[in-house]
């Protein structure tokens, strides 16, 4: 008998610990998930509607917001122009970093930990600091108020993230596999491109979604190099909104759905390969 209320007493526990999990989890995902469907659901109410009861469904969605979105600041344009400068930066980032944290992990040469502590310090210096620096480099190579000063300045601020995921990846992967490539003839280059950069595929992608989301939410340098409205980012046009649109809350809410729905869609799309990455981080950084 006494045993049985033993087992009886570890059961409760058990259930109230996966109990309390449970709770956890659905309160964070709670506070996490509101304000986007929050934000989503008001973009189809009218002003009215927003002002009367924040929390209601919409009684007639409407798609008027967004269309003053659009013909007000030519939004899509700008859509664009950040999608443009965003990928651009990705590409480029991974394209460079790829092949140096290949180098810093698998080849040997004098001062290598120092190369790359110095490369990963980077991140340690503020944002806030590098303004003067990075607007009279611009200037001096003629970039000012073009994508491409933009796109070169996101793509560095990505090297100390990049580099320190790839290279753990890279570590992560057993020498006979490159061995392995290198008994079959392949080359340095060849065994990067053919053999390692596939499979280090779950890193590229936590990569390539961490960079582009920083160069799609990036507003201070957007706003310092750049003064034509053809160059004009996503994050620029939402600080127009947030003045213009402050008593006006229907095209603000499409406005902010237009902004946040890619990186939504990119993380969804990558997350299994983000993970994966992560945890072959952890095993072996």
């Amino acid at each position: 008998m006494r045993k049985n209320n033993i087992v009886s007493m570890e059961s409760i526990k058990k259930y109230v610990g996966f109990a309390f999990e449970y709770f956890i989890m659905g309160f964070v995902v709670l506070i996490s998930v509101f304000p986007l469907v929050w934000v989503f659901l008001s973009s189809f109410k009218t002003n009215n509607e927003i002002l009367e009861s924040a929390f209601t469904i919409p009684k007639t969605p409407s798609f008027i917001g967004y269309q003053i979105a659009i013909e007000t600041t030519a939004i899509h344009w700008r859509f664009f122009t950040s999608l443009i400068i965003a990928s651009a930066a990705t590409v480029t980032a991974i394209i460079i970093y790829a092949m140096a944290a290949y180098v810093l992990a698998r080849m040997q040469f004098w001062l290598k930990g120092f190369v790359f502590a110095l490369l990963i310090s980077s991140i340690l210096i503020p944002t806030n600091a590098m303004i003067q620096p990075v607007y009279t480099i611009v200037k001096s190579l003629g970039l000012y108020d073009t994508k491409y000063a933009l796109i070169l300045v996101y793509s560095g601020f990505a090297m100390p993230m990049c580099l320190f995921l790839l290279r753990s990846y890279f570590l992560s992967i057993p020498n006979e596999i490159e061995e392995s490539a290198y008994i079959e003839g392949a080359g340095f280059i060849q065994t990067f491109r053919q053999v390692m950069l596939p499979i280090a595929k779950p890193a590229v992608a936590s990569a390539s979604v961490l960079t582009f989301i920083g160069a799609w939410n990036e507003l201070l340098y957007a706003l310092l190099l750049t003064s034509s409205e053809k160059n004009r980012t996503m994050p620029l046009t939402m600080k127009y909104f947030t003045s213009m649109f402050a008593f006006n809350y229907t095209p603000m809410f499409a406005a902010l759905v237009m902004c946040i729905i890619p990186t939504i869609i990119i993380y969804i799309v990558l997350q299994e390969q983000i993970m994966e990455s992560i945890i072959a981080g952890s095993i072996k950084g």
